[in-house]
């Protein structure tokens, strides 16, 4: 076999990959109990897959720049208290003036994400500490914003996102696939998601063509702090409720998701779509334990293994001599 022929063989085995596996778990846990695959079962793993599948879009944008954002937990938490104050001050009601609340708080995940990208490119930081470090201010402000106590939101409209149905789905699930629409419209048809590709397949060779490449990383950070923060709504939706430990874990199952759908860590390579199939992956794995009655531990165990995996069958060590 030659050289070509093995490398379009890796390529087509990386791109398809992860929809095998997705495939491959469904078909195993239905064999299992076949009540996993029922309407039901599948609108339980929507309505978890919908926060962290909007949480995933923003981290792939990253991703795909070369970058790494670990802000998420803290965005989400502080996007999500933040929503329940400023919808309970507007009359709790989304009938009436709390809807502004939604821009207001989307508003505000972009301000959050503009300032991590700022203290990324500014104070020239590597993108994983100063996002680590600004999470931690977001998750401190949520502290400090709700005193440790939990903020209910029990407005029947907008706990509708949850509760009103159509043809089995909940309203949310439809929410996230609206704004995954969006996503692929900004990665595939702007200029701005050509650049980010461009910034991620060689910052050097983008600076030469002219790229204005502080710019683009600064809006990559804002884009990915908006879709957290529609993020903290849907979690608010679903659960009736804010408190500043609502980020909690979407760090792993974001991150994880990312991974294992095939977005490369070194950037340049993935999108929305492998995103979506990642996130499709850990909900079918979370999902099919419980309906199997397998403990967390090995769930975990599981997630950890397919990482590796991804990664091994993702990058080519002929083209890596040093991995960071």
């Amino acid at each position: 076999m030659s050289d070509v022929t093995r490398r379009l063989s890796r390529e087509t085995l990386i791109k398809w990959a992860p929809f095998l596996v997705l495939l491959t778990l469904v078909i195993f846990f239905t064999a299992l109990n076949p009540t996993f695959f029922s309407l039901r079962n599948f609108a339980r793993i929507a309505i978890a897959a919908a926060p962290a599948l909007m949480v995933a879009i923003g981290v792939t944008f990253i991703i795909i720049m070369g970058s790494i954002d670990l802000s998420m937990e803290g965005t989400v938490s502080l996007t999500a208290v933040a929503f329940a104050f400023i919808f309970a001050w507007l009359g709790g009601s989304l009938g009436g003036l709390g809807w502004v609340a939604i821009p207001l708080v989307i508003a505000l995940g972009g301000l959050i994400g503009l300032l991590n990208g700022l203290v990324h490119v500014k104070l020239k930081i590597p993108s994983f500490m100063a996002s680590l470090a600004i999470g931690f201010v977001g998750t401190g402000a949520a502290v400090l914003l709700t005193g440790g106590d939990i903020v209910k939101v029990g407005d029947a409209s907008f706990r509708g996102l949850l509760t009103v149905r159509w043809l089995g789905f909940p309203l949310m699930v439809y929410v996230a696939a609206f704004f995954l629409l969006v996503a692929w419209f900004i990665q595939t048809h702007t200029t701005l998601g050509r650049n980010f590709y461009a910034v991620g397949g060689g910052e050097d060779l983008a600076h030469a063509s002219g790229l204005n490449v502080t710019r683009v990383r600064v809006t990559g950070f804002a884009l990915a702090g908006i879709f957290y923060a529609i993020a903290a709504i849907l979690v608010v939706a679903r659960i009736g409720q804010a408190e500043s430990v609502t980020g909690a874990n979407f760090m792993f199952v974001s991150i994880t998701s990312v991974v294992v759908g095939g977005v490369a860590l070194w950037g340049g390579i993935g999108g929305v779509w492998n995103a979506l199939v990642g996130v499709l992956i850990v909900g079918v794995i979370d999902n099919g334990m419980v309906v199997i009655g397998l403990p967390d531990f090995i769930q975990a165990g599981v997630l950890g293994i397919l990482v590796i995996l991804a990664v091994v069958l993702s990058t080519d060590r002929k083209m890596v001599s040093f991995v960071k």
